[in-house]
C-alpha cells in the first residue's frame, strides 16, 4: 500500500506542478483558443457531472485556459457532432470519454486532420490517434474489485461459493480492462474447483436499469442461490443490491463496485455492497488538464508510462504517453479514506446510510 501511495502522491505532485506553473499565463492562454471536453453521459455514474467537471474547469480556471465542458448524454451521434462544432470554433485540444472507439477515433481523424491534439480522458479510443491517455490503472481497479470479493466470501466462511460476473458495457474497453483484472484474480479460483461461476454477462451502455434486469435472469437462473456478484461498477452493483433486496438477500451476499459515489459508500457501510474502488478524480481531471495546457503552451507534459491503443491483438502496438494513477480498495474499515480526501463528505453519505449507520461504523 505504501508503494501504490507514493506512485498516486507522485503523479498528483507532477500534475500540480504543471498547473502552477501555467498559473500566470491566463491573458497568453485566453488568446490561443480554447479546450473542449465531452463527457460521456450522466446516467450511467453521477461521477461525470458531479466530479469530473468541476474538476476539470477549476483545473482549467486556476491555469487560465478557457475550456468548453459538453455532455453527449450517451448519444454517439451528438458525441460527434459536437467535437465537430468545439472544431469549427476553434479548440486547440479535446479531452474526451469515448462512448466507443469507433465513433472517437473518427473524431480524433478530424481533428488530426485538422492539426487539433486529443487526449483520451479515463477511456481509452482503442485504434484512435489521440497524443495521450489519463486514467486509472483500470486492470488494477478489477483486481481490487475480484480480491475484495474473495476476502468478503473468506470472510463470511462460504465452501465453494456460486458466483456471478456483472460486466460493464462490452464497447468500452475500460470494461475489458476491469474484467481482465477480477477476472485475473478469481478465475484461478473457478478453474481450481473451489468457486462455480454460474453467469457471465456484460451490460450494453453500462446501463443500469438493465443491468437490474439482466442479474435478476442471473438470480433466477441460479435457483436464488448466488454469494456474490463480481459488478463492474457501483451502479450495476447497486442494481443488483435492488434485485437482492427484494428478494431479502442484501447483506448476505458480496457485492462489488467501484466509483466511491455517496450511494456506493453508504451502500458499503450497511453491507449492501461489500467492497469497492476509489479513484481520485480530481488527480485525473489535474493532470488532463496539465497536459491540455501543456499542448496549447508548447512546453513538456509530465506523463508516467505508456498505453497501448492497439485495436486486435493481433495489429501493430500503438503505444500513448500516459498519465496512469492508482486506485485504493474501499470497505467499511476505510470509507473514510474518502471524506478525509474530501471527494465525498460525511453529511452526503450519510444521508443515505443514516446517521445511526454511519456512527455505528465510526464514520
Amino acid at each position: 500500500m505504501n508503494k501504490r501511495r507514493g506512485a498516486f502522491t507522485a503523479v498528483i505532485a507532477a500534475a500540480a506542478i504543471a498547473l502552477t506553473g501555467f498559473a500566470t499565463t491566463s491573458a497568453s492562454a485566453a488568446s490561443d483558443g480554447f479546450v473542449g471536453v465531452i463527457l460521456p453521459d450522466a446516467a450511467t455514474s453521477p461521477r461525470w457531472e458531479g466530479a469530473d467537471r468541476p474538476f476539470l474547469k477549476a483545473a482549467f480556471a486556476k491555469a487560465g485556459v478557457k475550456v468548453d465542458i459538453q455532455n453527449a448524454n450517451g448519444d454517439k451521434t451528438k458525441f460527434a457532432t459536437i467535437a465537430e462544432q468545439m472544431l469549427t470554433k476553434g479548440a486547440k485540444v479535446l479531452i474526451l470519454v469515448n462512448l466507443d472507439s469507433p465513433t472517437s477515433a473518427a473524431v480524433q481523424a478530424k481533428a488530426k486532420k485538422a492539426g487539433v491534439p486529443t487526449i483520451d480522458y479515463d477511456r481509452l479510443t482503442l485504434g484512435g490517434s489521440e497524443s495521450y491517455y489519463v486514467s486509472f490503472d483500470n486492470v488494477a481497479v478489477g483486481r481490487l474489485q475480484g480480491q475484495g470479493i474473495v476476502n468478503c466470501l473468506k470472510a463470511k466462511g462460504i465452501a465453494k461459493p456460486r458466483i456471478v460476473y456483472l460486466n460493464g458495457s462490452p464497447t468500452d474497453n475500460n470494461a475489458t480492462l476491469f474484467k481482465k483484472g477480477y477476472d485475473s484474480v478469481i478465475r484461478p479460483l473457478i478453474n481450481a474447483g473451489k468457486y462455480t461461476l454460474i453467469d457471465d454477462k456484460s451490460v450494453p451502455n453500462w446501463d443500469n436499469a438493465q443491468g437490474g434486469v439482466i442479474f435478476e435472469q442471473q438470480l433466477t437462473k441460479a435457483g436464488g442461490k448466488i454469494d456474490a456478484v463480481v459488478a463492474a461498477n457501483e451502479g450495476l452493483g447497486l442494481a443488483a443490491g435492488a434485485v437482492l433486496k427484494k428478494n431479502k438477500l442484501n447483506g448476505k451476499v458480496c457485492v462489488s463496485g467501484q466509483d466511491a459515489s455517496p450511494a456506493g459508500l453508504a451502500a458499503i457501510l450497511t453491507g449492501d455492497l461489500s467492497n469497492t474502488v476509489y479513484k481520485a478524480i480530481k488527480a485525473e481531471a489535474n493532470g488532463a488538464a496539465a497536459l491540455a495546457v501543456s499542448l496549447i503552451k508548447g512546453t513538456k507534459a509530465v506523463t508516467n508510462g505508456t498505453t497501448d491503443a492497439k485495436a486486435t491483438a493481433g495489429a501493430k502496438s500503438i503505444p500513448i504517453p500516459s498519465v496512469l494513477l492508482v486506485p485504493v480498495a474501499i470497505t467499511k474499515a476505510n470509507v473514510s479514506v474518502v471524506i478525509k480526501d474530501g471527494f465525498q463528505t460525511r453529511a452526503s453519505i450519510c444521508a443515505i446510510a443514516t446517521e445511526k449507520v454511519c456512527k455505528a461504523n465510526g464514520i
